[in-house]
């Protein structure tokens, strides 16, 4: 079974979510526009085996007007992903797929120019 994540939601300017299928807590990390988000905390859950909880608190560098998309990662591997949504409100939820579509393609484009360097 591989790493899922589920339940994410967003309280007190900290999103969480509920990692399952993990044998021992994982390195996870959370990027937003290519910029790594610190103070990313992962725990086992007692007495639940397999389960970890992921605490990411929101950077307030991360907060804009527009749509802002962090993904949530394990050996490159997206496991989740949230977006916040500040200011005007945008002219439709396509919006926030397409700065995500963007944001996935930055990950692939930096793995694949890492790739063609190390040969």
């Amino acid at each position: 079974m591989g790493l899922k994540i589920e339940q994410g939601r967003i309280a007190g300017g900290v999103w969480e979510g509920v990692l399952t299928g993990a044998a021992t807590a994982p390195g996870i990390e959370v990027l937003h526009e290519g910029r790594a988000v610190e103070g990313v905390e992962v725990h086992a859950v007692t007495g639940t085996a397999g389960s970890c909880t992921v605490r990411v608190p929101i950077p307030a560098w991360a907060l804009n007007d527009g749509v802002q998309s962090f993904l949530v990662q394990s050996d490159g591997v997206t496991l989740a992903q949230f977006t916040l949504v500040a200011g005007q409100a945008p002219d439709q939820d396509l919006r926030a797929e397409l700065n995500l579509l963007r944001a996935e393609l930055d990950l692939l484009k930096r793995a694949f120019q890492r790739h063609v360097r190390e040969g």
